[in-house]
């Protein structure tokens, strides 16, 4: 279940529980926390759960998925009468076990190695928690130290011998190239394979789709933040085309981990998200009777605004404070959503996997071999782009072009003084480049090291 504090006052407790809305709470068939006088180990998982907002996690939705992952993991221990802090021999064997089920089991049970390795990763985070609280005595897993470097720095990890081997990040594709990318946006336009119109199509809301995904792929806005984007925190566009990039700060509100960062984009790809805003846009949200569904809460109206903030309810809000669920719920004092984009009833639009699935299917008719496009696919087509103008000093001599003769340019000095590896992190706003290298191919990796080698 997931707590809620509604009716809390006829609940007989002193004062009101110190539990975060929405925290989900695993119970046991029976609906019993104890056994006489002997607590179970759900009031010990559940503990674990309460922590997890102190403890770095502050999402709801990774409270709910670690809370599943270990009622998964109880649910199949109790059929071979092993419990959740029992002796090592018998969790390690039920961990073998469980191990073997999840990968040649049914095939509804079973497990991609990404997958397994998220739960082995969670599970591996409670019980180092249960040893530390003295609840487990012994833990299922056994760890090896291993090393990782990129160039000079060495750090000593610990490896879970649980984990199993996925591939390395070049033998998986996970971006477009220029040509696929090029189909793909051409797809979501309404065009065909060559750029023409196709005639023949009739799909629905053709600039939005195409417009908010190439600013998406120009930016490296991960799924969340192109989504629950804002119109007022679209960068103004610059009065003269340029090949420059154009900052793009990313609100906290947004953000994994909640951490502002600035990215960037380019003139091209902004300048479609303005004739979108300026022409298509207006038409679904001036007098728009949309309001949230109940489910969702009450309407958040904006009675007037500018890029930093506005008045809801008679109180100055900043945007950057705005959650996704509080930012669908924003209706703008002409009517509609204040999302980016919008329905043609100027309701918030979040169903980006369907629009991308079925572009996907659609280029797949002139190119079979066409993969299907997910949202953060695009993420990763930004850092590959990106990474090759960095190595190539694209960046660099464009900025150089449009610098100030009579003074330093910011641009030109960042660009200058970073490693491309180091640049393209602070884009995508990871907290370590072994992140970032993810992202990349081995041929990308070998060109930032020559570089390094070189300076």
């Amino acid at each position: 279940m997931f707590y809620s504090s509604l009716g809390w006052e006829g609940w007989e407790v002193e004062r009101k529980p110190v539990i975060p809305e929405g925290m989900p709470v695993l119970i046991d068939d029976d609906l019993l926390f104890e056994d006489g006088l002997q607590p179970r180990a759900s009031v010990a998982a559940n503990r674990w759960l309460r922590e997890l907002p102190s403890s770095g996690c502050p999402s709801p939705s990774s409270w709910k998925y670690y809370a599943q992952i270990l009622r998964a993991w109880l649910e199949f221990i109790a059929v071979y009468g092993v419990v959740l802090f029992d002796e090592r021999h018998r969790l390690k064997s039920v961990l073998s076990a469980y191990a073997v089920h999840r990968t040649i089991g049914p095939v509804e049970c079973r497990f991609e190695a990404t997958t397994w390795n998220q739960h082995m990763a969670v599970l591996s985070s409670f019980y180092k928690w249960a040893d530390d609280e003295d609840y487990a005595e012994a833990v299922p897993f056994t760890y090896k130290q291993a090393q990782t470097a990129y160039g000079d720095q060495v750090r000593e990890v610990e490896a879970n011998q649980a984990r199993r081997r996925v591939p390395k990040p070049h033998v998986t594709i996970k971006y477009l190239d220029p040509d696929f990318l090029r189909l793909f946006l051409n797809a979501l336009a309404g065009l065909g394979p060559d750029g023409v119109e196709d005639a023949g199509y009739r799909g629905r809301e053709l600039a939005r789709n195409a417009s908010v995904a190439g600013l998406a792929i120009s930016s490296g806005l991960r799924y969340q933040e192109f989504t629950y984007l804002l119109t007022t925190e679209v960068p103004a566009l610059p009065a003269r085309a340029s090949d420059v990039p154009i900052p793009f700060p990313v609100a906290a509100g947004l953000t994994k981990g909640k951490k502002f960062r600035a990215t960037w984009t380019d003139y091209a790809a902004l300048a479609e998200v303005h004739q979108y805003l300026d022409l298509v846009r207006p038409l679904a949200t001036e007098g728009s009777r949309w309001r949230p569904p109940a489910k969702w809460g009450p309407p958040l109206e904006v009675e007037k605004f500018d890029a930093f903030g506005g008045r809801i309810g008679g109180r100055r809000v900043r945007w950057a404070d705005l959650r996704p669920a509080e930012r669908r719920r924003l209706v703008g004092p002409d009517g509609g959503s204040m999302l980016l984009a919008v329905t043609s009833r100027g309701g918030p639009f979040t169903a980006w996997p369907t629009v991308f699935a079925r572009a996907s299917a659609r280029v797949r008719k002139h190119e079979p071999r066409f993969p299907d496009v997910e949202p953060h696919r695009l993420r990763h087509t930004f850092a590959m782009a990106t990474m090759q103008k960095l190595v190539s000093g694209y960046y660099e001599r464009v900025a150089r072009q449009a610098a100030n003769p009579d003074g330093d340019d910011a641009w030109l000095v960042y660009l200058k003084s970073g490693e491309p590896l180091l640049i393209l992190r602070d884009l995508l706003g990871h907290s370590s480049v072994l992140t970032t290298e993810k992202y990349l191919n081995s041929r990308e990796l070998h060109q930032v090291n020559a570089l390094s080698l070189v300076a």
